[in-house]
């Protein structure tokens, strides 16, 4: 594995290189962050886009590699945003479409990457404000329903996600591209049912759970009195048993139709909006 992608200690002045060949060394190690034993043991992830690159950049992300195609050579924004990788100690690559494309896994590529440092929050550092809206999620197992519930939370105005059990990498390819940047924007916490349920009972907010179970309509809850932690199960099996008890209203959403029931996704974004429907008017939007 390249020092480029692994913790270092004082970070270097940064430098710019063209790179042609797919066996060169940092592509390689790039390539690898496809590999969730690589992303874990260099605590890396990579994200594309240009936008992606910039907002995770203006929100204080640690880059350490960009990479860019020579399509955008000489384009201003490009150019500022390698200046700006530079000047934060990261490495920046100039490459074919041929290494962009196989870095991405994409065959039309965008013209920027940026590989960066994972970031979670621990969950005793969590502490839930008044009007605050978090997520936690069982055993999440599908990428695009973990970016897909990422984004969502960040439209809806929540706080952040916890990730409870063996859920799916949120640094994965393919959940960072489903977030379309939302990512850089959500406080992720990863922790044990265990850990989850000792910290609910001091957090001073209430756990709305969706659960077949359920008695009471999401529509009739009180999301004002306290802050809401929406707990949502694994897309096949649900709730286990230990944490549906740790919730202060067991909810369901009614149905109609032929379908026994909702995509995980969906019904997250569903709850959420409920949740924060009190506190969000249009003369929020952007």
């Amino acid at each position: 594995m390249n020092d480029d992608l692994r913790e270092q200690g004082p970070r270097r002045v940064g430098q710019v290189k063209e790179v042609t060949s797919l066996s060169n060394p940092i592509v390689k190690d790039i390539k690898a962050l496809s590999l969730k034993k690589t992303r874990d043991e260099t605590r890396s992830f990579m994200a594309e886009g240009l936008k992606l690159v910039i907002d995770a950049l203006d929100l204080g992300w640690t880059i350490k590699v960009l990479v860019y195609s020579k399509a955008g050579r000489g384009k201003p924004l490009v150019e500022k945003v390698a200046a700006r990788a530079v000047a934060a100690g990261g490495l920046v690559l100039e490459v074919n479409d041929k290494v962009m494309s196989a870095i991405t896994r994409r065959d039309n590529p965008q013209m920027v990457a940026g590989v960066f440092e994972q970031r979670f929050r621990a969950l005793k550092d969590v502490h839930l404000g008044k009007n605050e809206t978090w997520v936690a999620l069982d055993r999440v197992r599908d990428p695009g329903n973990l970016g897909t519930i990422i984004r969502t939370a960040d439209a809806a105005g929540a706080s952040g996600v916890i990730l409870i059990g063996d859920c799916t990498d949120p640094f994965s390819l393919e959940t960072v591209r489903a977030t379309m940047g939302s990512l850089f924007a959500m406080p992720l916490v990863k922790t044990s049912v265990e850990e989850f349920v000792r910290w609910k009972a001091k957090c001073g907010g209430q756990v709305v759970a969706t659960h077949l179970a359920g008695a009471v309509d999401y529509r009739t809850i009180d999301y004002k009195r306290k802050p809401v932690v929406v707990l949502m199960g694994n897309e096949q099996s649900g709730l286990p048993d230990e944490l549906a008890r740790e919730a202060d209203a067991l909810a369901r959403i009614p149905q109609a139709g032929r379908a026994d029931s909702l995509n995980l996704a969906v019904a997250t974004g569903v709850m959420l909006f409920e949740a924060r429907r009190h506190l969000l008017t249009l003369g929020d939007a952007k």
